[in-house]
């Protein structure tokens, strides 16, 4: 079977690289950036990945450049793009201003264009540019920031772009990929056959004869990953366990037992655990400590669970539903930079990792291929179409806070005044953190709340250069809703009860209003996050964060309707506590779906 080659040097969108391969029907298999070019040879092409490194650190992950000499056509994409040029004699140094989000190429005539119009859309992650080429090889592609958006050595086949050609957003990039298949002169014979029984030969191989026990969030990975241990090892070998942690969304736990039962898998329990849970998140408020107890509480109480059924943990291994995308921004590959770290990625998850004691049938797929699979599974479209849930729940989506402020600096304010003011919008900085993604790299920053004309294509615009000017923020919200002055105060707040119930009832009005309208379906996915902030009448405020995606590596706000957001206001009215609305109009890079 011919295949390529992807070498991993730690990109956010590595594993996607290798899925857009598959699905264009040739096998694809992820090699570590250090491999010899001798374990190459057999590869019908070369595939470096982006990763979170610039070519001028010290400890940047190399390639051997040898591997640019085996007549082997080669694409090199972000970093990997820079790393070939500087390998070769070029000279990359920083750009003059970081790319993040849209970015419009003008290619010039290359096989790895063909078909493409002279003016597309591709998606831009990246703060050094190459400025100098290697000998013999020619710019094919430009942007307003970029002079070597592309470039290419026709005689040896490599080519570089410093754009993103696997993300849903790059409009042609399957094209451009599909191209490169064709320099590559691969036949497309790899099918999704060839995947599910793969995956079901990986699940019989890792379970070693043992049974298996899944914790079930009800969410759509879990499902779909109880559904295919259930066919491929039996009931008799799988169990179940939904715990209710109280971080659960309005009367989810109920649903999830009723589709369960009406599907006819009868090896599914719940364990109540809510109270066991909001104990251990007493006081805490930095996000990566609340994802580190929420997922080794998980362990805890399952230990508890498997006692109380009686289960030897001798003849049990452990599954998780988890996913690619909470692998890579777990930190989870060689190279990559830790995002956050999921409930599933926790400290003890990984020693038990180390002993062998879990298996993951699906932690090589994206959210679209795991969908797929469900609705092959004959799960129904419904389920396997939710949207998706977190694992720690809304442990992830309440904010919390002991009360200090952290500021942003005054010169940051004033740039992020003019910018606005400059595009008619009043702005503020807020005094709370969220997690962001720029260049492969962790940010943590602060958000800006901007007011004015809800005209969405403006926003976009704003909200795409505010993050690529300032680099105290990583996300730009807009107010829908506002009472009183437009000031904001940092309160101290916790995952509480009170806290939560307040979280559950807004974010059911919110699920209830879109699926009035008929956009739930359209939406991929709606976090709905409660800040630890007061506006001037001392009610909290609310962000929503109505995205569209396709794998989670990108993601665009959705422009919400005018009868959804009327919805949702009346509905906040009638909720005790809760007062502004926002909406989050950043896209992914430069902020993360979920705040937290």
């Amino acid at each position: 079977m011919e295949k390529i080659a992807v070498l991993d040097f730690g990109g956010q969108y590595t594993h996607l690289i290798a899925n857009r391969i598959r699905r264009l029907g040739v096998y694809s298999e992820i090699v570590h950036n250090d491999v010899t070019p001798e374990e190459l040879n057999g590869f019908k092409g070369i595939i470096f990945s982006g990763g979170p490194h610039s070519v001028f650190e010290k400890d940047s992950p190399l390639v051997d450049a040898k591997v640019l000499e085996l007549g082997i056509p080669v694409l090199g994409i972000c970093y990997g793009h820079q790393l070939i040029s500087q390998t070769l004699g070029g000279v990359v140094r920083p750009g003059n201003q970081k790319e993040y989000g849209l970015a419009f190429i003008k290619p010039s005539k290359s096989p790895l264009f063909e078909g493409l119009s002279d003016h597309e859309q591709m998606w831009m992650s990246h703060g050094d540019a190459v400025e100098e080429l290697p000998a013999n090889f020619d710019v094919i592609a430009t942007t307003p920031e970029c002079t070597a958006a592309a470039v290419q050595n026709l005689e040896k086949k490599i080519f570089g772009v410093q754009f993103h050609p696997e993300v849903t957003d790059s409009l042609s990039g399957m094209k451009m990929l599909e191209n490169f298949l064709d320099i590559c002169g691969c036949a497309k014979d790899w099918t999704s056959e060839n995947f599910v029984a793969e995956l079901s030969a990986q699940v019989e191989r890792e379970a070693k004869g043992k049974k298996v026990f899944l914790l079930v969030s009800g969410g759509v990975d879990s499902t779909v990953a109880f559904a295919l241990l259930n066919k491929v090892l039996g009931p008799d070998r799988v169990m179940g366990l939904h715990i209710d942690n109280g971080l659960m969304r309005h009367g989810e736990s109920d649903d999830i037992l009723d589709f369960m039962k009406a599907s006819g898998f009868d090896n599914l329990h719940i364990y109540d655990a809510a109270d066991e849970f909001l104990d251990v998140l007493k006081g805490k408020f930095e996000p990566e400590d609340k994802r580190n107890i929420i997922g080794t509480e998980f362990i805890e109480v399952k230990t508890r669970a498997q006692a109380k059924l009686d289960l030897n943990a001798d003849e049990w291994l452990i599954a998780q539903g988890t996913i690619y995308p909470d692998t890579i921004e777990s930190a989870g590959t060689k190279h990559a930079d830790k995002i956050k770290t999921h409930h599933n990625r926790v400290d003890v998850i990984l020693e038990m990792m180390e002993k062998g004691l879990i298996i993951e049938p699906l932690a090589m797929l994206y959210k679209d291929e795991v969908r797929a699979l469900g609705e092959a599974l004959g799960i129904p479209h419904d389920l396997v179409w939710r949207h998706p849930f977190p694992g720690p729940g809304l442990g992830v989506r309440c904010l919390c806070s002991n009360g200090v402020e952290e500021k942003i600096s005054d010169a940051e304010k004033a740039t992020i005044a003019e910018k606005a003011g400059a595009a008619g919008y009043e702005s503020v900085c807020l005094p709370v953190k969220s997690v962001g993604v720029q260049g492969d790299g962790r940010t943590y920053a602060h958000p800006v709340v901007i007011f004015g004309e809800r005209d969405y294509k403006k926003l976009d615009i704003v909200s795409t250069s505010l993050t690529n000017l300032v680099k105290g923020i990583n996300r730009v919200i807009f107010g829908i809703h506002t009472e009183g002055d437009k000031s904001y105060r940092l309160i101290e707040g916790y995952c509480t009860k009170d806290r939560l119930d307040k979280l559950r009832a807004i974010d059911h009005v919110v699920t209830q209003a879109i699926h009035a309208t008929g956009e739930y379906s359209t939406i991929w996915q709606m976090p709905v996050v409660l800040l630890p902030l007061v506006n001037s009448n001392g009610d909290e405020t609310v962000v929503l964060r109505p995205i569209t995606s396709q794998e989670a590596m990108t993601a665009r706000f959705y422009p919400l309707s005018d009868k959804a957001i009327k919805m949702i206001i009346d509905g906040v009215r009638n909720i005790k506590g809760l007062g502004d609305v926002f909406l989050d109009v950043s896209n992914k890079p430069p902020g993360t779906i979920e705040w937290e």
